[in-house]
């Protein structure tokens, strides 16, 4: 029978989000560069949004990672915006509207999570969240950046660019992240 993990945090669980949300937080400011230099690329093709969506997989890590470290309702999300606020602490060019970005980025990811009632924290679950985040922020960019505008063509490709980059970074790499700090016992088993 599984046993169901308690949802009550204590110190650790705080200490390890607070680092995993400084340490994804500096990785999120420093993809800035990456993105301004891909949309740079990619603008005389008229291809400007894919500079985006190509990364932005990177941009949505520190949820996925906070609820497979901690296992806890909420962490996921409580983890994105923490990483989002280090961001903009930083002085990510988007400023404190990058906690609004971090919020509907967590709650994707969050819904993942939710769809296996927290019971799962293997590359389905991680797949079933790189999806919700991708249907969530996608949803949001479709007003938030004007893609409902775009062609179909352009969003179908937009779409599934996106997912491709949340898959990889958010659920592959995550995965690879949290099975190789087991390995090493870093984690202790609950």
């Amino acid at each position: 029978m599984h046993e169901q993990k308690s949802n009550a945090w204590h110190l650790r669980d705080v200490i390890l989000l607070t680092l995993t949300a400084i340490l994804t937080g500096v990785i999120y400011f420093g993809v800035v560069f990456l993105y301004n230099g891909l949309t740079a690329l990619l603008t005389p093709l008229g291809l400007a949004p894919f500079g985006n969506d190509l990364i932005l997989g990177l941009w949505t890590m520190a949820a996925p990672l906070a609820a497979c470290l901690l296992q806890k309702v909420g962490s996921a999300t409580i983890g994105e915006i923490l990483a989002s606020a280090v961001e903009a602490i930083l002085g990510g060019q988007w400023g404190i509207s990058t906690l609004i970005s971090g919020f509907v980025q967590g709650f994707g990811s969050e819904l993942g999570f939710t769809f296996t009632a927290y019971k799962r924290y293997d590359m389905f679950s991680l797949s079933l969240s790189a999806l919700t985040t991708t249907i969530v922020t996608f949803t949001w960019d479709l007003f938030r950046e004007g893609y409902a505008a775009y062609h179909g063509w352009m969003i179908i490709a937009l779409f599934f660019t996106r997912l491709l980059s949340i898959w990889l970074f958010g659920a592959l790499l995550v995965h690879a992240v949290v099975s190789l700090l087991e390995r090493s016992h870093m984690l202790r088993a609950e």
